[in-house]
């Protein structure tokens, strides 16, 4: 007897058991760029990143060089004013913003690579190897982050290789326990044992079936995360646990705390330029939040 059923049409076809996305991408996008708090964000966020890469071309500078009188206010000598050592705090704004960026970015990606290989490897395998990788987690998770980031760097080196490795090694456990609990929920679905069952290997399952479904939590996580970094490097700055050669805001602030009440400017222009893009990131990703959670967009 001649079977009916093509290869296209087979109900074992590998494109009809693995779903599309959960969430429809242009309709996020459209519902993201309605939140004009979000929108207003990443216009900020895509500032910052312009002045970061082109920042040095526009305005060719030392930011360690004396360019005015130690002190002297806002003006026309120095826009933002000078520091006690002369410098100009505009010129060291903007020659900080890259290397804020570039460690900020770096450590997330670390980050976010060991946390979502370690969770989705628990979450997928379960047993004993979930609860090796758990307890790991969970021991790295009772240590002050922070002070165990000092510790590393302090330790060892303040290069910015070892200031990125530091934050991502000690920060990388609340997305491997969301990327885990992502895993757990999605693995039992009906999609993924379909794909199990017509011999669809474990790595494939991980990468392309279920990872691609557990991507917009982790999108947000991401997103804040980021932000969380700026602030532990610029903690790291204040404290002259980075390099010395670079200019970052947490430094400018570090160098200047103890002329705040002479010179406010010196400090308060740095900590704006901290609060202004981790505040934008917060924006965005409460965007992203909107925008990815079916309730808040009422279906």
């Amino acid at each position: 007897m001649k079977s009916n059923l093509t290869n296209d049409a087979s109900p074992f076809s590998f494109k009809e058991v693995v779903p599309e996305p959960e969430i429809k991408w242009r309709e996020t996008l459209r519902v993201f760029c309605q939140n004009r708090m979000a929108l207003f964000g990443l216009i900020l966020v895509t500032v910052f990143i312009f002045v970061g890469l082109f920042g040095s071309l526009m305005f060719p500078a030392d930011p360690f060089e004396m360019v005015a009188t130690p002190l002297s206010g806002p003006g026309a000598g120095a826009i933002l004013g000078s520091d006690y050592m002369g410098r100009d705090v505009f010129i060291g704004i903007i020659y900080g913003t890259r290397p804020t960026l570039v460690i900020a970015t770096t450590a997330t990606l670390v980050t976010v690579l060991i946390g979502i290989t370690l969770g989705a490897v628990a979450g997928f395998y379960g047993g004993i190897v979930d609860n090796i990788l758990m307890r790991i987690t969970e021991f790295f998770q009772v240590l002050p982050p922070l002070v165990f980031t000092m510790v590393i760097v302090a330790v060892f080196s303040t290069d910015i290789v070892v200031v990125i490795l530091a934050i991502a090694i000690t920060t990388w456990t609340p997305e491997a326990r969301l990327t885990r609990a992502e895993f757990l929920k999605i693995k039992e679905r009906e999609y993924v044992m379909s794909a199990r069952a017509i011999g669809a290997q474990n790595l494939r399952l991980i990468a392309k079936v279920i990872l691609p479904n557990a991507m917009p939590p982790l999108i947000i996580a991401i997103t804040l995360r980021v932000g969380v970094t700026i602030i532990y490097e610029a903690a790291l700055s204040f404290l002259g646990l980075t390099d010395p050669d670079i200019m970052t805001w947490g430094k400018m602030i570090g160098l200047s705390r103890d002329f705040f009440f002479d010179a406010w400017w010196s400090v308060t222009f740095p900590g704006v330029a901290i609060l202004l893009i981790v505040l934008c990131i917060a924006l965005i990703g409460d965007g992203l939040n909107d925008a990815f959670n079916p309730k808040l967009r009422g279906r």
